[in-house]
């Protein structure tokens, strides 16, 4: 039997820079289980595939804060790409981020651990998966 190495697989992502009226950033923070463990994240999920990675946005924000995103609240901001951690068998994966200004309803916690508002200048000093890291970069430059 041939040995045939396994390619890692990639998985799309989207994720959304919620802006407060005061400049902060909600960001949620990861289960203290599994990958990423406790680390903060901008909110989102993978895209499924009869999805934009628009609809997935607006589909993830609704199950994972409670809250109705329309597609003109979003806009496109930056994205990220690499792996998802040191591990061979780790997939690749590509970030794209989104500012959102508004929003129905009030951000609640239903899936992560916590979630928090913060300013704009310290997203770059929360402990964070790797990818987020050039998010919050950019996400500073745009606003």
């Amino acid at each position: 039997m041939p040995n045939v190495q396994k390619k890692p697989t990639s998985l799309l992502v989207s994720a959304a820079a919620l802006i407060g009226r005061d400049n902060t950033v909600l960001m949620q923070r990861r289960s203290l289980k599994g990958v990423h463990a406790g680390l903060w994240e901008f909110p989102g999920g993978k895209v499924e595939p009869a999805e934009t990675p628009e609809s997935a946005l607006i589909r993830e924000l609704a199950e994972e804060l409670e809250i109705v995103v329309g597609p003109k609240s979003i806009e496109p901001v930056a994205f990220a790409s690499g792996p998802a951690s040191a591990a061979p068998e780790a997939p690749h994966i590509v970030i794209l981020l989104y500012a959102c200004t508004r929003w129905s309803g009030e951000p609640r916690c239903l899936q992560a651990e916590e979630i928090g508002w913060f300013p704009m200048d310290t997203l770059v000093n929360l402990e964070m998966p790797r990818l987020d890291y050039p998010l919050a970069h950019a996400l500073k430059s745009f606003i």
